[in-house]
């Protein structure tokens, strides 16, 4: 604070230019998080490739170093985990009350000491997301599991297999069960699971690391019990969603974008969409190159677990149909609370209806810069790339949660052409100052 005002940073976006160029996507947030708590499953070392450098991850390592973990994580996006003094039960509410992924750390200390005391979780206000799941199932594992005071906490003499039905096919808890799990007495078989590449991805990283877990990503996950588990090195997938972010971000600006270093197999969903708008999509073995015209076509989305099209794309995407000819519309099925972006993007002159967890955009023939707030991570994906397409200039404030998982963006935009950058700037003036 200075001067009785407060002072964040804010991007500022100069649009109406053509994206153009490649673009190289960081490893998986989500699955790196997890792929974390799991390496402090062993009392060894574990070395993990392709981790981003973003705020998510450096709050998931001093989580880690709370329980006596040592973290370090170098420029190249090599992190090491090395987890042989881990001998602290207690994660801090104010470290897990800011990410999400932090409740994987309850599985981890579950399965490797038998119990926790874990701050609850934070992360967007996107709607009703309970760990309710997650402590279901620890309990079915024979874990006695409250909350209290701001913590989920947990004990067990033994964790013994059972057969246990994934509510909603929350990844979350399909990955929190499969790391307790993996030390527990017997066989555990969870249905229902969720199908998501970063539930693979754990699972193998697990597996290296001497687990035994069969079927990840089928909706019949089978986890057999071991009484030792090693460190391993492992690199991460690609992220998903950065990728997702940055081929519609091309579409919308009208541009011609290629991601290098993704699955695309991971994206087919969104790849569907962008080629049913209007664009020409191109698919190698490890790259995407999509082709926009100068107005796309409005397409209706569907948000759906994977392989469907990820709610965490349907932000970036709105705001891709905000100038698409016609009229689009999206229908958010996972979270009840993911529509708030839809109100900034009004601000630059979008024409959007909300109706509970459903928007109906018209496309118009332009939209205006604006000062306009990331509310969340997706929602503030959705402004930036509103910004692009907008003539005049667009000052987005909440960046803080865009560097949750997104790991250098305006550097990869400007690569890409874009007129972006970062700037502090005075806010209103702070009560009682």
């Amino acid at each position: 604070m200075r001067g009785g005002v407060t002072v964040g940073e804010v991007l500022v976006v100069r649009g109406g230019r053509r994206l153009e160029g490649a673009v190289k996507v960081a490893g998986a947030v989500n699955t790196v998080l997890p792929i974390m708590a799991a390496a402090a499953l062993a009392a060894d070392t574990s070395v993990i490739e392709n981790v981003p450098r973003c705020r998510d991850v450096y709050v998931m390592a001093e989580i880690l170093r709370s329980l006596g973990c040592e973290v370090d994580l170098t420029e190249a996006g090599r992190l090491a985990v090395d987890a042989r003094h881990l001998t602290g039960t207690h994660a801090p509410a104010e470290l897990c009350g800011r990410i999400r992924g932090s409740y994987y750390a309850a599985g981890m200390l579950l399965g490797r000491v038998g119990e926790f005391e874990v701050g609850l979780p934070g992360g967007d206000s996107i709607g009703g997301r309970p760990v309710d799941f997650h402590l279901k199932g620890f309990s079915a594992l024979g874990a006695e599991v409250v909350t209290e005071r701001g913590y989920m906490v947990g004990r067990a003499r033994k964790l013994r297999g059972v057969e246990f039905l994934v509510p909603r096919r929350s990844v979350g808890t399909t990955i929190n069960l499969m790391l307790a799990a993996t030390r527990a007495e017997g066989t555990t078989v969870l249905r229902n699971a969720a199908l998501e590449p970063e539930v693979t991805d754990t699972a193998v990283f697990l597996n290296l690391m001497g687990a035994r877990i069969r079927g990840a990503g089928t909706p019949t996950v089978v986890v057999e019990g071991v009484r030792h588990l090693r460190g391993a090195r492992y690199a991460v997938i690609p992220d998903r969603i950065e990728a997702g972010t940055y081929l519609v971000a091309g579409a919308a600006t009208a541009g011609d974008v290629e991601v290098d270093a993704l699955i695309p197999e991971h994206v087919t969903a969104l790849l569907s969409k962008l080629a049913e708008a209007g664009c020409q999509v191109d698919a190698n073995t490890d790259r995407v190159r999509v082709r926009a015209p100068r107005r796309l076509r409005a397409v209706d989305i569907d948000t759906a677990p994977f392989p469907g099209f990820a709610t965490d794309l349907h932000p970036p995407f709105a705001a891709l149909l905000t100038t698409a000819e016609g009229e689009a519309v999206v229908r958010e099925t996972i979270y009840d609370g993911r529509m708030g972006y839809a109100y900034e993007l009004v601000k630059m002159g979008a024409d959007i209806r909300v109706d509970g967890n459903t928007a109906y955009v018209r496309g118009v023939e332009r939209l205006t810069g604006a000062a306009v707030q990331a509310l969340d991570i997706r929602a503030g994906a959705a402004v930036v790339i509103a910004g692009l397409m907008a003539e005049g200039e667009t000052r987005i404030g909440g960046v803080e949660h865009l560097d949750r998982k997104y790991e250098g963006l305006e550097r990869k935009l400007q690569a890409l052409g874009a007129e972006i950058w970062r700037t502090s700037e005075a806010g209103v003036e702070a009560v009682g100052a």
